[in-house]
């Protein structure tokens, strides 16, 4: 079976999220936080190294419950920089609280953050070429989720966001996933 070639054969996780979540559209908010919150941790990393601590993510982050991750105080914080299960970086940490209220402020203006991401594309998931880390989509995106006060949200993350949610099908022309 042909994959992108960037799948790590060697790891399981790896392959179950290429082939089943990588690029397929997702409508739910909370899986929609999740990938957001992922994909944040990943500057400057592998998706690899931040895929096989996903689910130390989880738990430190109380399932991935914005609700929740909005109210994080400093004793929280201060848990999870001692948590070494995770990425330490305090950056990374206040920057998943702060994008965390936001996420509710869109939601709130929007009916839902999928409502709102979404509405790039008029719903619909475009195709990319496999090679690109930014795109006019991605920055325009980016941009505007910095303009309400997100972090860590560049266009090369948001990038990697859209692939990740569904919203640009960057498999590459070989794989068997291209066209699903």
């Amino acid at each position: 079976m042909k994959r992108c070639s960037w799948v790590n054969l060697n790891n399981d996780l790896y392959i179950n999220y290429h082939d089943y979540e990588w690029g397929v559209p997702s409508h739910d908010d909370t899986y929609l936080f999740e990938m957001l919150l992922l994909e944040s941790f990943q500057a400057g990393l592998s998706w690899e190294c931040v895929l096989n601590k996903r689910e130390y993510f989880k738990e430190a982050f109380d399932n991935f419950d914005y609700k929740i991750i909005s109210k994080y105080d400093e004793e929280k914080i201060e848990e999870l920089m001692n948590n070494k299960n995770i990425i330490r970086n305090s950056l990374k940490i206040k920057a998943a609280i702060n994008n965390a209220k936001i996420f509710m402020d869109i939601q709130e203006k929007f009916d839902s953050f999928d409502k709102y991401i979404w509405s790039f594309t008029n719903g619909e998931a475009v195709v990319g070429n496999g090679t690109n880390t930014t795109s006019v989509l991605s920055d325009k995106i980016s941009a505007d989720l910095v303009k309400r006060g997100m972090k860590f949200v560049g266009s090369t993350i948001i990038y990697s966001y859209l692939q990740a949610i569904g919203i640009i099908n960057d498999h590459e022309d070989t794989c068997r996933f291209k066209n699903n």
